[in-house]
């Protein structure tokens, strides 16, 4: 027979003991790399954290980071990803250009792209839907757009406009980016003055370089040079009255002049919850690789002003932030 006492006790323990159980599980510290071409004080870094925050992660008690940035330098990258993998941390999250660096230090770590310019053209994975293997994220999709963004800057300039490109030949995410806005040129139409900058010193000459050959205005490549370097070159710019045009929000904010593209804060934020799936158990392969599906263009008139140039209404209308 059934001793209903006994069966009575044992459901009373099993549900004491649950809570407790629950509490181990929660207390499981998820260990998180994080690899950053550019400076430890990246703002995509503190959202990051945010995000992570917002999901119930509070560092010190279910969250570890190991932080590992480059500074600029491309050539540290391969080290650093080592280290992280070393450290045996749970998942990577690497920043712009870091991608490379961690895809090639690791094929069982799962490595979550914060944002990316063209993941499959760059070979980074093989579809999006199913990327497989250890690598998922965002794509910021910088080589889609450069056709628009080449439209939008050359609606503001005189016909056939001379463009000049400021890019980091040495980032692998240029390459396409460069053969789409090259493809665009002839159509809309425009001629392109590219203009290749490696290290910060390159800078200087190449806006000096813009001016003398009478470039009418200056499309940046936004991907980690830019945006390790972009208060120095909001400076330039200003300083060469050069109408610029930027990969996305933040350049605009800071008095850059216009910018199309996609909201990176909230790219980073659902970045966020792929680490949290990944933590949790899911693979990262099976995880799709995202695209933005809004896509935002912001002036700022007050730098409008400065440059002594007028953007068409027809363009203004478009705008989905003004800065005044």
């Amino acid at each position: 027979m059934i001793d209903r006492r006994s069966v009575l006790l044992s459901g009373l323990a099993v549900a004491m003991l649950a809570p407790r159980v629950a509490a181990q599980l929660s207390r499981r510290v998820a260990h998180v790399g994080i690899l950053n071409y550019a400076a430890a004080q990246d703002i995509r870094v503190r959202e990051f954290r945010d995000g992570l925050r917002e999901l119930g992660y509070v560092e010190g008690q279910n969250l570890a980071f190991t932080y590992r940035w480059a500074d600029g330098r491309l050539d540290r990258l391969p080290d650093l990803a080592a280290e992280l993998v070393a450290a045996k941390v749970d998942v990577i999250i690497a920043i712009g250009p870091a991608v490379w660096a961690a895809k090639r230090a690791t094929t069982t770590i799962p490595i979550v792209i914060a944002f990316s310019g063209d993941p499959v053209g760059n070979g980074v994975v093989a579809n999006l839907a199913r990327p497989g293997g250890n690598i998922t994220g965002f794509s910021y999709m910088s080589t889609d757009l450069a056709a628009k963004r080449l439209e939008l800057l050359t609606q503001m300039l005189a016909p056939q406009p001379r463009v000049g490109i400021l890019y980091n030949p040495d980032e692998p995410a240029t390459e396409l980016e460069m053969q789409q806005t090259k493809a665009a040129a002839p159509a809309i139409p425009a001629k392109l003055h590219p203009l290749a900058t490696r290290q910060p010193n390159d800078l200087p000459p190449a806006f000096a370089e813009a001016v003398r050959e009478r470039v009418d205005a200056l499309i940046v490549f936004t991907h980690g040079f830019a945006v390790l370097n972009g208060p120095r070159i909001i400076e330039l710019a200003a300083r060469s009255r050069m109408p610029t045009m930027y990969g996305w929000r933040d350049f605009v904010d800071d008095g850059g002049l216009i910018s199309y593209g996609p909201n990176i804060e909230l790219m980073v934020k659902k970045a966020t919850s792929y680490v949290d799936r990944i933590v949790k158990s899911e693979k990262p392969g099976d995880l799709p690789v995202q695209q933005p599906t809004k896509f935002d263009l912001a002036i700022n008139l007050k730098t409008m002003r400065s440059l002594g140039i007028t953007i068409p209404q027809s363009v203004l209308i478009r705008a989905d932030h003004v800065i005044e």
